[in-house]
C-alpha cells in the first residue's frame, strides 16, 4: 500500500476507525496526534469521528551514531523509556544519553508551549483515547506515548497509524487495547517509503492542522 500523502492516509485510517466507532467500540473519543507528522493524519481521524483533536508531544532519543535510530523516547516530565535490548546490543549506557535527553526535553517543552498556546491538556480519564501517528517503525515513540496515556486512566486506549512494521505492531499490542494499522509490510525500512509525498512538516503546519486552516 502506497499513500499519496498524509492527508489521504488519514482519510483511509479514519474510515477504518469509523467502522469501529459506529459499532460502539470507541465511545467518547479524543484524538491525540504525535507531532509533527501525525497531526495531519490525526486531523482527518478527528473530523471523521467528530472528536476533539489535540497533540501529544513525544521526543525520540536517537543512538549517538545515528539519531534517526530510536533507542528510547520521552513524554512530558516522565522518565525516559529506553529500549534496553537495543542499549545492550549497542553497548550504550542510559547515563551516557543524559545530555541527549536534556536537549530533547527542552525541545519537547518548547513544542508543547507553542502548540498548546496556553490551553490545558485534555482530560483523558474515562475516555477512549486514540493515539495517531503517520507511521510506526521501531515503536519507541509510540510505546512511550501509550504508557504516558495509560497513566491518565483512559477507558480505552487505541494506537492508530496508516502503516506499521510488524515488529512494532506486536510490541504495541501489549500497550494498547487496540492497534489499528492499515498495512503491516514485512519489508519495512522507514515510514517515508510508504508515501509518495512525505515532506517534512513545520510548526506552522501543525498549528494550521490543529486550528483547521
Amino acid at each position: 500500500m502506497l499513500f499519496r500523502d498524509r492527508r489521504q492516509a488519514g482519510q483511509e485510517l479514519a474510515e477504518q476507525l469509523r467502522i469501529l466507532h459506529d459499532k460502539g467500540a470507541l465511545p467518547d473519543p479524543v484524538v491525540l496526534a504525535l507531532p509533527r507528522g501525525g497531526v495531519t493524519v490525526g486531523r482527518e481521524v478527528a473530523l471523521a469521528l467528530d472528536a476533539p483533536l489535540d497533540v501529544l508531544v513525544v521526543r525520540k532519543i536517537g543512538a549517538p551514531f545515528h539519531e534517526e535510530y530510536g533507542i528510547g523516547a520521552i513524554v512530558g516530565d516522565d522518565p525516559p523509556l529506553f529500549d534496553t535490548l537495543a542499549l545492550e546490543r549497542l553497548g550504550i549506557s542510559e547515563t551516557s544519553l543524559a545530555p541527549t535527553v536534556d536537549r530533547e526535553r527542552a525541545e519537547l517543552h518548547r513544542r508543547e508551549a507553542l502548540y498548546r498556546q496556553g490551553r490545558e491538556a485534555p482530560e483523558l480519564r474515562g475516555r477512549t483515547v486514540i493515539v495517531v501517528d503517520d507511521g510506526v517503525a521501531t515503536g519507541s515513540t509510540a510505546r512511550a506515548a501509550l504508557r504516558f496515556v495509560r497513566g491518565r486512566e483512559p477507558e480505552r486506549l487505541v494506537m492508530a497509524a496508516p502503516v506499521c512494521s510488524p515488529e512494532a505492531a506486536r510490541i504495541l499490542e501489549n500497550e494498547a487495547d487496540d492497534v489499528v494499522c492499515l498495512d503491516r509490510p514485512r519489508a519495512f525500512m522507514a515510514v517515508g517509503e510508504w508515501y509518495r509525498n512525505f515532506d517534512q512538516l513545520t510548526d506552522d503546519d501543525v498549528l494550521a492542522a490543529l486550528h483547521g486552516r
